[in-house]
């Protein structure tokens, strides 16, 4: 549950059972400074937040995960080996993003994969990082799965209540994301959307 800024929304994620929670350090409508990010890990129960950063350095992601107590960072622009390398030791869950437009950028795939947590797969937007509400083609998404093999897999891009099911069924991803498809408004969860998307996500895992 992605682009938080408020730590109700949190709370409710929480008890509807998310497994991740998200908040926005890059420019963004739904950007949080580190005591709204604070209040968001405050709410959390004990679930992981990450933070959101676009080429932010390793120095600043660990400034902001000592002091909003963050569990991990979502990865967004260039970040070299030596960088996940560095967050990894620093125990910290690393989520390397791949933006997708066409079949020739799942090849940045297994290199991506190294030192991270998870691979997170998006739409490729022209000007933005997430949030965006547009669609992955989802026989994209189920190529990145298939050239993943046993690497961690997030799938992010326009998922939605009446959507995700059929996505997790077509592409197996281990972890979907979602942050504008359950809004009222950026950075504002509504609570009947929230409450759809869990529950389908929740029954459309494998069971055994």
């Amino acid at each position: 549950m992605c682009g938080l800024t408020r730590p109700a929304d949190a709370a409710r994620a929480v008890r509807l059972g998310a497994s991740y929670l998200g908040v926005v350090f890059a420019e963004s409508p739904r950007q949080v400074g580190t005591a709204a990010a604070r209040e968001v890990v405050a709410a959390s129960g004990g679930v992981p937040v990450l933070g959101v950063f676009v080429d932010a350095s390793a120095d600043e992601i660990l400034r902001q995960r000592d002091r909003a107590g963050l569990a991990g960072a979502q990865l967004h622009g260039h970040y070299p080996l030596a960088v996940r390398e560095r967050l990894s030791r620093e125990e910290l869950q690393v989520w390397s993003v791949l933006r997708v437009a066409e079949e020739q950028d799942l090849a940045g795939l297994q290199e991506l994969a190294e030192g991270a947590s998870v691979v997170l797969v998006e739409p490729r937007v022209a000007g933005a990082h997430g949030g965006t509400g547009i669609s992955l083609p989802l026989e994209l998404a189920a190529l990145a799965r298939e050239r993943l093999g046993n690497a961690r897999m997030a799938l992010a891009g326009g998922l939605r209540p009446e959507t995700v099911e059929r996505a997790i069924a077509l592409v197996h991803p281990d972890i979907v994301d979602v942050s504008s498809g359950v809004e009222s408004a950026p950075g504002i969860k509504d609570a009947d959307l929230l409450a759809r998307f869990l529950e389908v996500t929740r029954d459309a895992r494998p069971r055994g």
